[in-house]
């Protein structure tokens, strides 16, 4: 237990590792019964800061890692009823939204504690110390809040395919959704905005199996087509031997995607939700109020590009052979 003051697990999640050599502690924050509903978790985050829980007048509770597996026992935790995996740029992120308007669900998107945990388990070869308390953080996050609560989704960050094994051998029975669309597609919307895993050396070049030196890169579109070609690459690894991984193309629409999680996960939907869901598809992902358009220019599949398109026919033949 921390010195500093007593809190329940119930109303406060670990929310940043905070690592000095050796020395990795927790930082919690006061999250109470809020709803994780905003596109992404640094969003809800913000959010949080801004109860008189986290003010500048009470102190900031910091732990040991270790504390993670203690604290999980006094929860009353749901466990993953799914984890949606994603290239990014392919509505993963209004995916999460629409199944978080029932309910039930407990959607986390992109939380960064589970990114710091893996990554530095990663970076310092120390993933068997890592596993216990990264199962832990997510039964913490995934903590029962509100009596309608039964379930809980997971979207990772894009680069989380890359710790596939991980987290099998965490959650061996649960469905991994694997979200994609065109490479070409996802490279021309990392033009108008980079996310993280198209900048070189934001995330550790190792992650996608690249060499170090692969952060030296200037050419962000050569740089982005390599990350592409490692997530299709691992998609297509993980579909011919993982019965339990299921391929989702944005091509097919957002309503068929819910369908066929709720397919696979059996959990129940009635009208008023699919309804509610039907609404929420036809509006931008990242800014609600906004109805979603799309641009759908006609341009050849650049070079760089040509190993992922074909990695992209060979899921869609896999996919076609699971139906």
């Amino acid at each position: 237990m921390s010195d500093q003051a007593d809190y329940d697990v119930k109303g406060w999640v670990p929310y940043k590792l905070v690592a000095t050599g050796e020395n990795v502690q927790c930082r919690w924050l006061y999250a109470g019964n809020k709803d994780f509903t905003e596109p992404f978790f640094d969003e809800t985050i913000l959010a949080c800061r801004m109860l008189p829980e986290n003010g500048f007048l009470h102190k900031k509770i910091n732990t040991g890692i270790d504390e993670l597996t203690d604290k999980v026992k006094e929860a009353e935790t749901i466990e993953p009823t799914a984890f949606i995996f994603h290239i990014s740029r392919c509505g993963s992120t209004l995916l999460s939204q629409m199944l978080g308007l029932q309910p039930a669900n407990i959607v986390l998107s992109e939380v960064p504690f589970f990114d710091n945990l893996l990554r530095y388990g990663k970076k310092h070869d120390c993933m068997a110390k890592i596993l216990p308390q990264l199962k832990a953080a997510i039964g913490i996050y995934g903590t029962k809040r509100k009596e309608a609560h039964q379930h809980l989704f997971i979207k990772t960050d894009s680069w989380h395919i890359h710790f596939y094994k991980e987290l099998r051998i965490l959650y061996p029975t649960a469905p991994f959704f694997l979200l994609y669309r065109k490479p070409d597609e996802v490279l021309r919307s990392q033009q108008k905005k980079r996310g993280m895993q198209s900048l070189p050396d934001i995330v550790e070049p190792e992650i996608f199996g690249f060499e170090k030196n692969a952060g030296n890169i200037t050419d962000l579109d050569k740089y982005m087509s390599k990350v592409l070609e490692s997530y299709f690459q691992a998609f297509d690894d993980i579909l011919q031997k993982d019965k339990l991984a299921f391929a989702l193309n944005y091509h097919d629409g957002a309503m068929q995607m819910i369908e066929t999680i709720v397919s696979v996960t059996g959990i129940p939907i009635n009208e008023t939700e699919k309804a509610a869901m039907q609404h929420r598809a036809g509006f931008h992902a990242k800014f609600p109020d906004q109805v979603f358009s799309e641009e759908k220019p006609e341009a050849p599949v650049p070079d760089s590009l040509k190993r992922s398109a074909e990695l992209y026919d060979k899921i869609e033949a896999l996919r076609s052979a699971k139906k």
